[in-house]
């Protein structure tokens, strides 16, 4: 894992390169999976570049500088540590705010799609269900990615099979972890 932006939480980090925090994660964040899915596979309609030129007139971009400054001190606290519930509700905040960004800028846009937002029903619906400690996140699109630990692979690749594949483009998902090794298109 690195740490990309300059935040008092962290000594040595930069607004201009990324820090390695191999030496301050919690063990349980070593084994992390990340199953990313293909909610669309369509060219973004705004680029990232042109994303982040839409903040410079966002009347809310300023509260949520603030809050990913708080945000960011916390989630390296819950890495550090291994709190769970923490790194859970950091990330599909952090998620759901850089989405709710895009959608009230001028011009606005809607980045997910209504699979998008069924597949984050089905999640909430899982972790509490099971207790399984499995997350989302979003990349700057519709695709969904699910964060969770090693020791719960095997049942969360059912639940993507058996609930979330077919929220997918031809049901397909990419299997990722952290560590080396090439990433499975499934």
């Amino acid at each position: 894992m690195a740490l990309w932006g300059k935040t008092e939480a962290y000594e040595g980090s930069s607004d201009e390169y990324a820090v390695s925090l191999a030496d301050d994660i919690h063990p349980i964040f070593k084994t992390y999976h990340d199953s990313i899915l293909i909610v669309s596979g369509e060219t973004k309609s705004v680029s990232s570049r042109a994303g982040h030129a839409l903040m410079e007139g966002n009347p809310y971009a300023s509260a949520r500088y603030a809050q990913a400054n708080e945000n960011i001190k916390n989630l390296l606290a819950a890495l550090k540590s291994g709190d769970l519930d923490t790194f859970i509700n950091i990330t599909e905040s952090e998620a759901l705010q850089l989405h709710a960004l895009m959608m009230c800028s001028n011009p606005s846009f809607i980045l997910m799609k209504p699979n998008t937002l069924n597949i984050i029903n089905e999640i909430k619906g899982f972790r509490e269900e099971t207790k399984i400690p499995l997350c989302f996140t979003l990349d700057a699109g519709p695709n969904v990615h699910l964060l969770y630990p090693e020791s719960e692979a095997e049942k969360v690749v059912h639940f993507i099979k058996d609930n979330l594949a077919a929220y997918c483009v031809d049901n397909k998902w990419i299997a990722d972890h952290v560590g080396d090794g090439p990433k499975k298109l499934l």
